[in-house]
């Protein structure tokens, strides 16, 4: 059975972001590992794996230009 996760109000900002962040979920909601079950609310799949969410977590590095 898929887990339900409700997102913080905004995001904190802290490196690693936390589990509950919403850019983490937006960010395995297009990797296709949860979907979007309300306004804040995310269904994480049974396919989810801790490397998977240490990656969401990890901050983004800046592409150059």
């Amino acid at each position: 059975m898929p887990t339900r996760v409700t997102t913080k109000k905004s995001c904190c900002k802290d490196k690693p972001r936390c589990k509950r962040c919403p850019v983490v979920l937006k960010r395995l909601a297009d990797a296709g590992l949860a979907e979007r079950a309300g306004k804040r609310s995310y269904r994480l799949s049974d396919d989810l794996t801790k490397k998977d969410l240490k990656a969401a977590r990890r901050p983004r590095t800046p592409s150059a230009r």
